[in-house]
């Protein structure tokens, strides 16, 4: 699997930047290590609410992808010294009470908010694929392979949600619409601060 498992070659930040886009490159894995974090944060509160419950291993595998995520961006973070966002304290919270609040409405709430989230994640991960490419693939070749296999890994959960029953959750689409704001809301803040 690219870019999971292979050990990271750390070297000067002069060495590794090297005809790089740095604000693009900071920008890119700022906001993609808060969404894995986020994420992780969401699913960790569903699970304290539904993990005794029929839908807790389906809930703890797509964790465990994220978990995986966040790893690899924690990673680059170091490899590449990208500080990360300074709302991270802010999602660490609204990330848990997510998971927990929409849990509380049930399996279906929950899976409501997994095809929110991965939805709008998978289309700015494709956003971002875009950039870099026109950037230059062969500079951000190892980034681009991370992206391309977490948005993959994003699609399933948005699949796994809608097959879990997602659409019969009590008002989906006013859900699915509050949620995907304060995704698109996240993203903006985190890419910046």
């Amino acid at each position: 699997l690219p870019g999971r498992g292979a050990p990271l070659r750390l070297c000067s930040t002069r060495g590794a930047l090297a005809g790089l886009n740095k604000p693009i490159l900071d920008r890119v894995i700022r906001v993609d290590h808060a969404g894995e974090f986020g994420a992780n944060r969401i699913y960790a509160g569903q699970m304290a609410v539904l993990g005794r419950s029929s839908a807790g291993p389906v809930i703890q595998q797509m964790w465990n992808q994220e978990k995986e995520h966040l790893k690899k961006f924690n990673e680059l973070m170091v490899a590449y010294r990208v500080r990360p966002t300074v709302l991270l304290p802010f999602w660490n919270v609204a990330g848990f009470v997510l998971g927990a609040g929409t849990a509380l409405l049930g399996k279906k709430g929950a899976m409501a908010c997994t095809v929110a989230v991965e939805e709008s994640i998978s289309d700015h991960y494709n956003s971002q694929i875009r950039t870099l490419m026109q950037e230059d693939p062969e500079k951000y070749k190892e980034l681009l392979q991370v992206i391309k296999q977490f948005r993959d890994d994003e699609r399933e959960h948005h699949d796994i949600g809608l097959e879990h029953d997602a659409e019969a959750a009590p008002a989906y689409s006013v859900l699915k619409t509050a949620i995907q704001l304060g995704c698109k809301a996240a993203i903006f803040l985190s890419e910046r601060i």
